[in-house]
């Protein structure tokens, strides 16, 4: 008996599921550290079904890493369309000089810029933190 292979829609569609509980959960724990528990220091003590707040916080960090690793699958499905559409918008029509190793540079330009960017808005958040003045 020959194995069935599944198919590329099958896995998107699952994928899109996760995703979708993924942004879910991440909400719902977001609402819960943000409006059920009081501000940062004042949370001290506090517990909700044996967690603090640092767990709670934990696990929405937690969250967004996972759900920041179900989208990169997610974009790497996907890669060949993104390549494609980030090079249609550069003037790069079908035809003739667009071949898939052109499409694939457009792409990962794209995504060159989006973590220098990502990276230096973190090496600001870290320059320009402030301590508490004691």
């Amino acid at each position: 008996m020959a194995k069935k292979k599944i198919s590329r829609t099958t896995i998107n569609f699952w994928l899109d599921t996760l995703l979708l509980l993924l942004f879910l959960v991440l909400s719902w724990v977001a609402v819960v550290t943000r409006f059920i528990f009081p501000p940062g220091p004042d949370a001290a003590g506090w517990k909700l079904w044996g967690w603090n707040y640092d767990h709670w916080c934990g696990l929405q960090f937690a969250m967004l890493c996972l759900l920041g690793l179900a989208i990169l699958v997610h974009v790497m499905l996907h890669w060949t369309w993104v390549c494609g559409v980030v090079a249609n918008w550069n003037g790069r029509k079908k035809g003739p000089g667009r071949d898939d190793g052109s499409r694939t540079l457009w792409g990962v330009s794209l995504l060159i810029v989006v973590f220098n960017v990502i990276g230096l808005a973190v090496a600001l958040a870290a320059l320009m933190v402030e301590a508490p003045v004691k």
